[in-house]
């Protein structure tokens, strides 16, 4: 069996605290603890969020695996994707994008089809954000042939409505995604694409699909009709796409199976999402050695869920890894020394030791004449002398006759008494008045300096409540671009969820008064 599993991590380095993979102790969560617990034999990430100057050894060397990196060259800290195979399926080629502008000389996955629609710079954008990471690997069928299987790991732009460029972007992404993925079929190779497509292909893959207006005539929708077949097709006609979902092959009418939930409105907590992460094949490995494909709701640790399948076929792994591994980047390679070159036997006093007890002995030698020799060449005065002339300490304790007196001419200067003055020159019953009145002067002067600054620092407005479960509301920032960016509001504080669900939120809408 041949177990995949393709995850939005959404950022390697840093993955949000969740039930899968928190380790004992620190809280942190290893590479190395997510492959083992999702126990597969090759995991495809998406967004990893990482670049190569900022790539770590931990990251890049799993015992056990042999991984694969895309990294964005447009921006730091964005996109990004990655392939961890275990060492029992080693791929026989690697290589990162789709356009073989980043393939080295040899190890190269080859068979890109006709890309002369695009020009060397769009080629060169498409492959530049790390959004492809292509694997090849021999597999063994359950009758004994021993076929190529090409996985092609993707995360697939995402279309901002407010940046029409972007759109662009992501329709010729999918372009050049599909001529790849049909040469390398051309060529033999079965063809497995996962990952994170970035488009709800169904209204049953949408959780508010029914009500969007327009649906099917997404642009994004109608590419994934061009590339996904019915099933129920039969296999080698002319108008059927080469693909299948593999997750409708199995599971055709399950609704509410989201990959994809919002973070903000907390829409995991009533499954209130989409289903944009993918396992497609093509019809013959599908229709043929599929087992199951599935998804993973319950393992929490990104916006994400994990999806994967179960194919029935063996791995063969090569001999040795392409030369797209990680290991074998200058900066880690070597580094993977054993845990034996680090340990000392007892009986043998380490090196690093010894060479500092001989120093510091040495040093110890030559300090010790120098020391003498000052000695030596000090004066010394006659020590009968000296022990004559020596004074006793109870000598610096006696009052002594050498200390100077002070002048008669010098009067310490005159201080008036004031208590007395004011007992002689004010009545008690006037004294008492006064204080009384400078008392009250000073309460007075507080609590009009009490009142300013209440009046200044208010403090913030009482929150308001939301009109469909009477609960207090949450405060919101617009951070859309346009006339109101930077405007808060208040909302309903529950997560979203389906308008039927009374549990979910209500429509509560306030806009936040200025102080």
């Amino acid at each position: 069996m041949l177990r995949l599993i393709s995850w939005n991590i959404n950022g390697i380095r840093s993955p949000q605290q969740g039930a899968l993979c928190q380790e004992p102790g620190n809280g942190a969560m290893t590479t190395k603890r997510i492959l083992d617990e999702l126990d597969a034999d090759i995991v495809c990430l998406q967004e990893t969020k990482v670049t190569r100057d900022v790539l770590t050894e931990p990251l890049a060397i799993v015992e056990g695996y042999n991984s694969y990196f895309s990294f964005s060259r447009s921006r730091s800290g964005y996109s990004g994707v990655a392939t961890f195979c275990k060492d029992s399926a080693v791929p026989v080629a690697a290589e990162e994008g789709l356009s073989g502008l980043f393939a080295t000389q040899n190890g190269s996955v080859g068979c890109y089809g006709n890309m002369d629609d695009f020009t060397q710079e769009e080629l060169r954008a498409l492959d530049s954000e790390g959004r492809a990471l292509l694997t090849q690997h021999k597999i063994c069928t359950s009758d004994g042939k021993e076929k190529t299987l090409t996985l092609i790991n993707v995360y697939c732009p995402h279309a901002d409505p407010g940046k029409p460029e972007r759109l662009t972007f992501k329709l010729l992404f999918y372009r050049l995604l599909q001529i790849r993925a049909e040469a390398l079929l051309a060529a033999g190779s079965h063809v497995i694409i996962l990952g994170d497509l970035n488009t709800a292909h169904r209204p049953i893959d949408h959780c508010d699909g029914a009500n969007l207006e327009c649906f099917e005539e997404d642009p994004g929708r109608k590419w994934m009709d061009g590339l996904l077949s019915n099933p129920k097709c039969q296999a080698g006609s002319q108008v059927s796409p080469p693909f299948i979902d593999s997750f409708r092959y199995f599971q055709p009418k399950e609704e509410r199976a989201f990959t994809c939930w919002s973070v903000v409105s907390g829409a995991r907590h009533l499954n209130y999402g989409t289903r944009i992460d993918y396992v497609l094949g093509d019809r013959a490995v599908v229709m043929d050695t599929f087992q199951t494909s599935f998804l993973l709701p319950k393992v929490m640790g990104s916006d994400h869920c994990p999806v994967g399948a179960v194919l029935n076929v063996s791995s063969v792994p090569a001999k040795q890894c392409p030369p797209l591994c990680t290991r074998f980047l200058p900066e880690f390679a070597g580094t993977q020394l054993k845990i034996l070159r680090f340990l000392v036997p007892l009986d043998q006093e380490p090196v690093l030791e010894q060479s500092v007890t001989q120093l510091s002995n040495q040093t110890q030698v030559q300090k010790r004449p120098k020391k003498a020799l000052v000695r030596s060449t000090r004066p010394r005065p006659d020590q009968a002398g000296s022990r004559r002339n020596q004074k006793d300490l109870m000598s610096y304790f006696q009052p002594s006759s050498s200390h100077p007196q002070t002048s008669p001419d010098l009067k310490p200067p005159h201080l008036p008494v004031m208590a007395s003055q004011v007992t002689s020159e004010t009545p008690e019953e006037e004294v008492i008045a006064k204080v009384v009145e400078e008392q009250a002067k000073a309460q007075d002067e507080k609590e009009v300096r009490t009142l300013f600054w209440k009046s200044v620092l208010g403090g913030p407005s009482p929150v308001p409540l939301c009109g469909g479960h009477k609960e207090p509301c949450v405060m919101r920032t617009v951070k859309k671009s346009g006339p109101n960016l930077g405007r808060q509001f208040y909302m309903c504080a529950r997560p979203q969820g389906p308008p039927s669900d009374p549990s979910s939120r209500c429509n509560f809408f306030l806009w936040r008064k200025p102080s």
